[in-house]
């Protein structure tokens, strides 16, 4: 699969960080960013291909919150065969996925599809408006779960929601909310720096 990405090689045997930015973004939006957070690293920023009036998204939708799930799975699939390529082509062996609103809930997507592909999860404000099946695979993977407790994108109890799942599936999760809304807030990456340190 490919897709336009931006990317930083890292050193031989360093971790894998792939970054997936909102609507609206860019490749650019947390590159910068993972190249602080893990020096060294190979850091690897997908753009989405969805032009949402304008606004790249990684996948359709009908309305704010409600997916277009057969474009939802395509584009999975599609992201699942570009981290699985990536993965490959760095030999890592430890993969980080961190995204924020859209790029969390593709990135999430994926990993409940394919648990495999990433040892480590930072999302940030996702949106699972769906029951996932029982995933044993995320048994021990670390997730990092961020939100804003009046959120109107991604609404509380729906993360909380997420949060109960992935922990009955016996994932790691750490937690970090913030009184607001959609907004990233520093508590927030000071969250994603101590999650990935």
């Amino acid at each position: 699969m490919t897709l336009h990405a931006a990317r930083q090689d890292g050193r031989p045997g360093a971790p894998l960080l792939l970054t997936f930015h909102g609507t609206g973004g860019g490749e650019q939006q947390f590159h910068r960013f993972g190249t602080e957070l893990l020096p060294g690293a190979h850091v690897v920023s997908p753009r989405g291909t969805v032009n949402e009036g304008g606004a790249l998204r990684y996948f359709r939708r009908r309305a704010e919150g409600v997916y277009d799930m057969e474009d939802l799975a395509l584009r999975r699939d599609e992201m699942a065969e570009f981290v699985a390529a990536e993965i490959a082509r760095t030999g890592a062996t430890r993969v980080l996925g961190l995204g924020y609103s859209n790029g969390a809930n593709i990135l999430a997507a994926v990993a409940l599809e394919r648990p495999d592909l990433f040892t480590d999860l930072a999302l940030l404000h996702p949106l699972i408006p769906w029951t996932p099946a029982p995933q044993p695979g995320l048994s021990g993977r670390r997730v990092l779960i961020s939100a804003g407790e009046r959120d109107p994108i991604c609404p509380a109890p729906m993360t909380r929601a997420l949060i109960s799942y992935l922990q009955a599936q016996g994932a790691e999760i750490t937690q970090a909310w913030h009184p607001g809304g959609h907004e990233i807030r520093p508590a927030e990456i000071d969250a994603v720096r101590d999650f990935v340190g």
